[in-house]
């Protein structure tokens, strides 16, 4: 098979994901091994393809590739989410450049109008995941408002709930008025935003003033009690007097709560039992009463007096003119305040009490802790275990509940007969289980989310029911996801997994980084610099879309993306391709054979021997890092190998061979060749799938008993017998040796096919035994393209040009090779400029305010450019000599 001359990365990928899927090789083999597991952290259905889903399921689908090819029974199991409130809120967008309302629908039209949405566009993003050539088990797709997973949501809440730890009642929720639904607290967003604290008088008599800080004017109207720190001597005398309310005319007692922090503005707080978390804590334990004055919608409610119905951002404006105009606004300050926004719409929040179904955590969660504590749930990189810990020991009762239509019907039932008497029930009730009563009534909330999300890993594989999927693949391996859901769907996982499975849903968690742009902003349309993947695959090639994200995928940190990370992993591919298509178009006459038999009953050369050496290396330190979620390690080491060592060295050195008249050292060269990207692109393939298959597929016919597909080949192993550290160490030299001189030759415009002569002097006793050695001699010359190598005189050329190496010193007989005047002309103006850069360097780290004020790793940096400078120099200056 001979391959197209340039590769075209649309036209190899196109074909090879419906031949995959088509063989049956996303779904997990059959037998006992040991089985792997992941389960996708599912997209919602109104998702389209962003970097964010590129970079997570490339990561997942490189760790399932590895470990199918490693010979364990894969599972990684696709679906989407149902996505609530954000999924409601696009098809009432819809609904109203209609003109309509969900509620001139009817809760039953409009759940016809979604499901029929969910129909037509639901699945994009799946799509989309299989032209990234993330290898799903498909025939396992799941919805989370399908039956089976609604079903499971059903007998979770109802076996919670009969448990006593579902519950409710009135309790302060985040509200959101656009929404008109309760959050949880970790579903609320904070926003760094420019406001103002307004210093607002309480009077206490004719003549004195308790003078209140406050962000939220508005609330004032409902505030109930004046609070301070009982240990503020500045209010001790003050504690059980009362103040009058400013503009509502109504007295109010000064209470102490060590709530209170007295450094906060002038420590006298207002409190709002009715309108903040804090202040109806407060309230509780003064038994104070709770005026609700701002309603669902954000209005102001008939208890605000002369401001009811009006919008309560207005309502702001027009108590703070009232107030100045009585006199009672003593100052306004600028301030940076944290708004509390809404994660779907980023509405402001509202915090108001609301009759709401609670999920209690407290030994839920300390279990959770417990599970990570122990080992039972391990994180990568560890660095995220603490917030995650801390999270979780201080945890509050989840609010379960929302206020929407579209998501899985609260199961409880009102028995009317028995004034409201609430049940559970898994299946829809004909008649109340108390009193036999037919007069029922169904809740009308919907679970949160994130709820039956937290079901996910059970509910994919089966549960409630004893599956063999369950059995098989439960706990799953690892999920693999962005720390920003941490906290809102792992560790409720984790909580679901102990409760129902008395087990954790993974054994590993892998968090990786956020992607940003090149400036390290976070990716966003308002900012513009969004980077479609879906572009970028049909620009560059999906492999080399995948190859940028793991190599970009450090650790703990997020990663910076542009045109140029992308480049590079075409080049890299475009490089793969045509040492590849040069290899291919070599081996007439090959005949295949076992690995074990590769240069049987030869005498393998240095190349061989370090080639050899570097591929055992390279397959131990990609699998290493596989298996610590390292990706980036494992494509630096794959990058450096295939490019480097292959591609630029040994692939150059086999041309001789190849094209030889020595029939054995050609044979020996072929299949040396034909296993080692045999073997690259079988490491390669779970980061690159696609041109990695096309390779393989052309190398078979010269490979004995080979698979049919890289997605089934066994993941290589490295073979200690093939490690040669001598021949390693030699090779280094070589190739040190050969790209000073290459470098030199370059800088000094001697034509590649002139050859020199070339001396190496002053060799460290390393770089003298090495280069005792025939053919480490040999490869120099050929590679380097040298008449004559002397190692053993200390005689310098009569006219030299100069460079150094990791052992020693080179010359180059300059005599006839070079326009002398030319390069003298070169080397004057090179220095000229070097010499400036060394001045301004001196001085800046002569400047006693450059030192004390730069940052330390900015002295250091111009410390080490400077000794470089000098380096180069002194190189300069030999060079000269040498000329002279």
């Amino acid at each position: 098979m001979e391959l197209p001359k340039t590769y075209n990365p649309e036209q190899t990928e196109l074909p090879w994901y419906p031949s995959w899927e088509e063989k049956g090789y996303f779904k997990p083999k059959n037998g006992s091994g040991t089985s792997y597991s992941i389960v996708i952290p599912p997209p919602n259905v109104t998702g389209s393809l962003h970097m964010g889903h590129a970079l997570n399921n490339t990561l997942q689908d490189l760790l399932i590739r590895q470990n199918r090819m490693a010979g364990a029974r894969t599972l990684w199991v696709p679906g989407t989410d149902h996505g609530g409130i954000a999924t409601q809120n696009v098809v009432e967008k819809l609904l109203r450049s209609e003109k309509k309302t969900r509620h001139e629908l009817g809760r039953e039209k409009f759940l016809e109008r979604m499901w029929q949405w969910r129909r037509e566009a639901g699945d994009t993003i799946l799509m989309q995941l299989k032209r990234l050539g993330a290898s799903l088990d498909w025939s396992r797709t799941r919805f989370t408002m399908d039956e089976v997973y609604s079903r499971s949501v059903r007998h979770a809440f109802v076996s919670l709930f009969d448990k006593g730890l579902i519950y409710r009642g009135p309790r302060m929720v985040n509200w959101c008025p656009r929404c008109h639904t309760a959050l949880a607290d970790i579903e609320v967003e904070h926003e760094e935003k420019a406001g103002k604290l307004w210093h607002i008088r309480y009077p206490l008599d004719k003549n004195h003033f308790v003078v209140v800080a406050t962000t939220r004017p508005e609330t004032m109207l409902g505030d109930t009690a004046v609070a301070v720190n009982p240990e503020d001597p500045r209010y001790k005398a003050y504690i059980g007097k009362k103040l009058r309310l400013p503009l509502m005319n109504r007295e109010i007692p000064i209470v102490a709560d060590t709530a209170v922090d007295a450094s906060f503005g002038t420590g006298a707080v207002k409190v709002t039992p009715a309108h903040d978390p804090t202040d109806f804590e407060i309230g509780e334990r003064h038994k104070l009463p709770q005026e609700v004055v701002i309603n669902f919608v954000g209005k102001m409610t008939e208890r605000a007096g002369a401001y009811a119905g009006m919008d309560r951002f207005d309502a702001r404006k027009k108590i703070v003119e009232d107030l100045d105009a009585q006199g009672l606004l003593e100052k306004v300050e600028e301030y940076r305040l944290s708004a509390a926004v809404c994660y779907r719409c980023q509405t402001i929040i509202e915090p108001l009490i609301s009759e709401q179904w609670f999920l209690k955590m407290g030994d839920m969660a300390a279990r959770a802790a417990q599970a990570t504590r122990d080992g039972r749930v391990k994180i990568f990189p560890s660095s995220w275990e603490k917030p995650y810990l801390l999270w979780l020991e201080n945890i509050r009762d989840w609010c379960i509940s929302r206020q929407i239509w579209w998501g899985h019907r609260i199961p409880v039932y009102y028995c009317n007969t028995e004034k409201g008497r609430a049940f559970a029930s898994e299946e829809t009730p004909t008649k109340c289980p108390s009193c036999g009563s037919t007069d029922l009534k169904q809740d009308e909330d919907v679970l949160d989310t994130w709820f039956s999300s937290a079901l996910w890993p059970l509910t994919v594989l089966g549960w409630p029911d004893e599956t063999d999927d369950l059995k098989s693949f439960y706990p799953t391996s690892v999920l693999v996801t962005g720390h920003e859901i941490l906290y809102l769907w792992v560790a409720r996982m984790v909580v679901m997994g102990l409760e129902f499975r008395n087990d954790v849903p993974f054994r590993h968690v892998y968090i990786h980084g956020i992607v940003r742009d090149k400036q390290g902003k976070k990716m966003s349309k308002s900012l513009g610099n969004v980077i479609d993947p879906l572009g970028i695959m049909k620009q560059y090639g999906t492999d080399a879309l995948r190859f940028s994200l793991a190599e970009s995928s450090i650790p703990g940190r997020d990663m910076h993306l542009s045109n140029d990370s992308f480049l590079k992993a075409r080049n890299f591919a475009n490089k793969l391709w045509n040492a590849s298509r040069f290899v291919l178009m070599n081996l007439d006459g090959h005949t295949p054979l076992a690995y074990q038999r590769v240069g049987e009953g030869v005498q393998l050369g240095l190349a061989d021997r370090w080639i050899l050496h570097a591929l055992q290396e390279t397959i131990e330190q990609v699998t290493a890092a596989l298996a610590a979620y390292n990706p980036a390690e494992a494509c630096r080491a794959l990058y450096e190998f295939i490019w480097g060592s292959l591609c630029d060295w040994y692939v150059e050195i086999s041309k001789v061979a190849l094209t030889g008249s020595d029939a054995q050292a050609r044979s020996v060269k072929q299949s040396l060749l034909v296993h080692l990207l045999s073997q690259s692109v079988a490491l390669l393939h779970p980061v690159m799938p696609y041109e990695t298959e096309e390779l393989f597929q052309a190398l078979r016919p010269f490979l004995q008993n080979p698979v049919d597909s890289l997605m089934i080949h066994p993941w290589p192993a490295a073979d200690k017998a093939r490690l040669d550290q001598p021949a390693a160490e030699k090779m280094a030299l070589v190739k040190d040796v050969v790209t000073a001189i290459r470098t030199l030759r370059s800088e000094s415009v001697i034509p590649p096919g002139i050859k020199i002569n070339c001396s190496l002097l002053h060799l460290d006793s390393r770089a003298q035994e090495i280069l005792n050695d025939p053919d480490v001699k040999a490869f120099i010359v050929s590679l380097a393209r040298l008449e004559q190598l002397e190692t053993r005189s200390e005689q310098k050329p009569s006219e030299y040009l100069f460079t150094v190496f990791g052992g020693g010193e080179i010359y180059i007989a300059a005599q006839g090779v070079i326009d002398k005047e030319k390069e003298k002309a070169r080397l004057q103006k090179n220095k000229a400029q070097l010499e400036q850069m060394l001045a301004r360097g001196r001085a800046s780290l002569e400047n006693k305010d450059f030192l004390e004020r730069a940052p330390k790793e900015e002295v250091e940096s111009r410390r080490v450019t400077l000794r470089e400078t000098e380096k180069k120099l002194l190189s300069l200056d030999r060079n000269l000599e040498g000329l002279a």
